[in-house]
């Protein structure tokens, strides 16, 4: 998995880079080093992420929810 295509997948599960560090509990700095391009994505967290990404962008937030307000 490039760089490039690592952080849209990220842009389009909504993590952010502390989100998936979190969420593999490893540190943030590998997690920039992916970002970057400085170390390469291992192949089975590509794939996972990949799955992920997919899976998102098929089954998008339902959208009737938007602009929802708690009532007063």
């Amino acid at each position: 998995m490039t760089p490039d295509r690592f952080n849209e997948c990220l842009r389009v599960i909504r993590w952010t880079p502390i989100n998936i560090a979190s969420a593999l509990q490893c540190e943030l700095s590998w997690i920039e080093a992916l970002e970057t391009g400085n170390e390469e994505v291992p192949t089975e967290l590509g794939a996972w992420l990949e799955v992920l990404a997919q899976t998102h962008e098929a089954l998008p937030p339902p959208s009737t929810y938007r602009r929802k307000r708690a009532k007063a």
